[in-house]
C-alpha cells in the first residue's frame, strides 16, 4: 500500500492562518508598545490591599482638590472655563461615589466573614 501525503483540509488551513495572523500581529504589538516602566513600577510598590485602598482615597482627594481651585478660579473670575470646573467637579463627586461603593461592598464582605462560623 502506497504512502500517501494527507492534505489539510480547509478549516484546519484556516485556522493555522488565523493563528499565524494573530501571532504575528502579538509580535508586532510587544515591538510596537512596550510597557512604560513607570506602569511596572506602580504595581510593584502596591505592596497590599491596605496600602492600595489608601492610594484610592489620596488620588480622590487630589481629583477634589483640583476640582475646588478650579471653582475657586472660576468664582474669583480668574478663569473662564466653567464647563471645565463643572467636568472637573462631576469627576471628582463620581470618584467619591465610586469609591464609597467600593469602601460599602468591603464592609459588608467583612461583616460576612465575621459571620461565618468557625
Amino acid at each position: 500500500m502506497p504512502v500517501t501525503q494527507f492534505s489539510q483540509s480547509p478549516m484546519a488551513a484556516a485556522i493555522e492562518a488565523v493563528q499565524s495572523r494573530i501571532a504575528d500581529d502579538a509580535a508586532s504589538l510587544r515591538q510596537a508598545a512596550p510597557l512604560p516602566a513607570a506602569a511596572d513600577d506602580q504595581f510593584q510598590t502596591v505592596a497590599g490591599f491596605g496600602s492600595f485602598f489608601e492610594r484610592a482615597v489620596h488620588n480622590v482627594d487630589a481629583l477634589d482638590r483640583a476640582a475646588g481651585e478650579k471653582m475657586a478660579a472660576v468664582d474669583a473670575g480668574r478663569s473662564d472655563d466653567l464647563v471645565g470646573a463643572m467636568l472637573a467637579s462631576q469627576q471628582a463627586s463620581l470618584s467619591f461615589s465610586m469609591l464609597m461603593q467600593a469602601r460599602n461592598k468591603i464592609v459588608g464582605a467583612m461583616e460576612d466573614l465575621i459571620k461565618l462560623p468557625l
